[in-house]
């Protein structure tokens, strides 16, 4: 074939692909800027696209469908990165204080604080061969922060930033004997720093420790250490002996005491019979599921391992609500000072809630608390999630099921089906992020709103409230291939009606929950890619309106200097961007500066209880005829697939 003639196929099959129409388009499209800036964007496209394309079976429909997918991407608005900084070498976890003022970082070398306006580190704390890899950090005073963390070796440790300097206070599970090493496998502190939750395991044993912290105490021992450093005549070395922090309770998985009768009447069972009942259900249900992994599983190995595994916790701090008596000691509390702990085992149908109240001084620290709320559930419990004032608690079971429970009344707000066809649920998350203060403390009818993460990777969103139809809605779809699976979707506190979305591709994007729509994309430099986008590394600063993240090197970028590979910290301004001014509001106050409802006595909360009723009389019997005809039609059909299958 003549070259002219092999040239004119070529063309002719790129135009049958789609290729040559999109190329114009886009060329047509950026007609506003200069010739090398026209080339170099549709170069970037093609090698986008390529990549796609020369995977081995790529048909021609794929081609198109990759080349519209990058076209529609160029239409999607994009936010310009606002700045970088280099960060320091391993960096493994960030998180930002609530009042946005500082950064809190833990790397290889140990833990930094910076600050997040002018991303200078103001503060370090190093050691030789110690790794941080999770980090928190709360404000316990006006200008002294309380910072949570766990290393690689599994070892909780509490500081306190105070006055440009790092402090060691107390590390939360010490290992005295080499035999018997616990491991901290979560650890969060409460808004505030009161109060810490530790998950610690040690040889096959798991169990939540909940520590209180001195912070008055701590306050008065930073300023001492302060002045002690600033005195001339000290030797530069402060040796100041914190005050210890005090374990609260420490919960274990229900076991049930031997010698307990549980095979009589439910009617002649005392209260606390009925929880060790209601534990004894868990217990039975988790032995059941051994026994069938245990029927599948012959090898000795296994079946060992299999039997011996520990059963996880999660657990929530609670405000206090103003639901039952159990409360009834919240009025002596400090405003916005946790009263309660929740906590929930996995396999387990219950949801268990413990008082935070200070353990008697001749009661051993060894005895298991009681248990003080049950909520029990129908289907075993897979995620959940606890809305800003602590009122609503989101439990997402077996079966596609969500209930969601209200602490002031004491009773659920609804149970809903979200799904029949979606895997199950991986993750839950309060859309909104705070309820006002009308909706805590008078009774309307406040909507809740939930996005519900499937493991398929489908995410829904439930909207319910009491006196109100719950609406459930599939968000996004189950996607086609593994790389495009959200790997983050959290909801952004000032962007109510958006959420961050973060894929197993690197792709990142701010997405309309309503509209179901893309409402731009964040794209760091073509030299670098979000670091480890299966687990990124983030933080958003809800205060400033920022998001922090962690971006590498792109390996198929020409080699650089040593300092341009390392990690750097990318900066997206949400409030500087035009296109997300429109979805910006302001935040309320911190639910512990919100005065918050509570009763004291049985007779204050039934009153509650009752009110709530009169008001949504209405609501309700709507609700009950709306579910009478659903089930009156339910049973029309099933009575036609009936005969339609007896006269077949």
């Amino acid at each position: 074939m003549p070259p002219a003639q092999h040239t004119t196929a070529k063309n002719r099959a790129l135009a049958s692909t789609g290729w040559y129409k999109i190329c114009r388009s886009l060329w047509h499209a950026l007609k506003d800027l200069s010739l090398l800036r026209k080339y170099s964007l549709l170069c970037l496209f093609l090698k986008r696209v390529m990549s796609v394309c020369t995977r081995k079976g790529t048909s021609d429909s794929e081609i198109e469908a990759a080349c519209k997918t990058e076209t529609s991407r160029k239409k999607t608005p994009t936010l310009e990165l606002s700045s970088a900084t280099q960060l320091p070498e391993s960096t493994n976890c960030l998180a930002c204080s609530e009042d946005g003022r500082y950064l809190s970082l833990g790397h290889s070398q140990g833990l930094s604080v910076w600050c997040a306006s002018s991303l200078i580190c103001v503060a370090e704390w190093l050691q030789d061969r110690l790794e941080i890899t999770f980090t928190q950090m709360t404000r316990m005073a006006e200008t002294t922060y309380l910072l949570g963390t766990v290393d690689d070796m599994g070892v909780a440790r509490v500081f306190a930033y105070h006055c440009e300097g790092i402090h060691l206070l107390c590390v939360i599970n010490i290992m005295e004997n080499i035999n018997k090493r616990s491991i901290c496998l979560t650890f969060e502190l409460s808004e505030g720093g009161d109060y810490g939750a530790a998950s610690i395991g040690c040889n096959s044993a798991l169990w939540l420790e909940v520590f209180h912290f001195p912070t008055e105490a701590w306050l008065k021992e930073l300023k001492m250490a302060l002045s002690q450093k600033q005195d001339p005549n000290s030797s530069g070395d402060v040796d100041v002996k914190w005050s210890p922090a005090t374990v609260v309770i420490k919960v274990k998985p229900p076991k049930i005491p031997a010698g307990t009768a549980l095979d009589g009447p439910l009617e002649v069972l005392q209260m606390t019979d009925l929880l060790t009942h209601c534990l004894a259900l868990d217990v039975d249900t988790s032995n059941s599921h051994q026994w069938e992994e245990l029927s599948f599983n012959t090898d000795a190995g296994i079946t060992k391992e299999t039997n011996e595994s520990p059963r996880r916790c999660t657990h929530h701090f609670l405000l206090p609500c103003g639901q039952f008596p159990v409360d009834g000691k919240a009025k002596s509390q400090p405003a916005g000072l946790p009263v309660a702990v929740c906590v929930w085992w996995s396999g387990s149908h219950n949801l268990l809630q413990y008082l935070l109240k200070k353990a008697p001084k001749n009661k051993p620290a060894d005895v298991e608390p009681m248990t003080d709320v049950l909520w029990p559930n129908a289907k075993e419990i897979l995620c959940s999630a606890v809305s800003r004032c602590t009122r609503y608690i989101a439990l997402g079971l077996d079966d596609a099921l969500v209930c969601v429970w209200d602490r002031q009344s004491g009773s659920p707000l609804s149970v809903v089906l979200v799904s029949e066809t979606d895997s199950a649920f991986f993750r839950m998350q309060f859309v909104d992020y705070w309820l006002s203060a009308e909706d805590s403390q008078t009774f309307t009818a406040a909507k809740v709103h939930l996005l519900v993460l499937c493991k398929s990777g489908a995410i829904h969103t439930v909207t319910t409230g009491r006196g109100t139809q719950t609406c459930t809605m599939q968000h996004t779809e189950r996607p086609k291939e593994s790389r495009d699976l959200p790997t983050v979707t959290a909801s952004v506190p000032f962007l109510p009606s958006l959420s961050l979305v973060m894929q197993r591709n690197g792709k990142m994007f701010l997405q309309d929950v309503i509209s179901k729509t893309t409402v731009c994309f964040l794209i760091p430099p073509t030299s670098h890619l979000i670091a480890t986008p299966c687990n990124p590394v983030y933080a958003l600063n809800t205060r400033e309106q920022t998001l922090f993240i962690k971006g590498d090197q792109d390996p198929s970028c020409s080699a650089s200097s040593k300092e341009g590979s390392q990690s750097q910290l990318f900066i997206f301004c949400f409030g500087e961007s035009e296109i997300i001014k429109q979805y910006i509001v302001s935040l309320p106050d911190s639910p512990r500066q919100q005065k918050t409802l509570s009763c004291v006595t049985l007779e204050e909360t039934c009153n509650l209880y009752l009110q709530q009723r009169a008001l949504f009389v209405d609501e309700r019997n709507k609700a009950v005829r709306q579910t009478w005809k659903q089930l009156q039609d339910t049973a029309v059909i099933v009575q036609q697939r009936h005969s339609r299958a007896a006269a077949s």
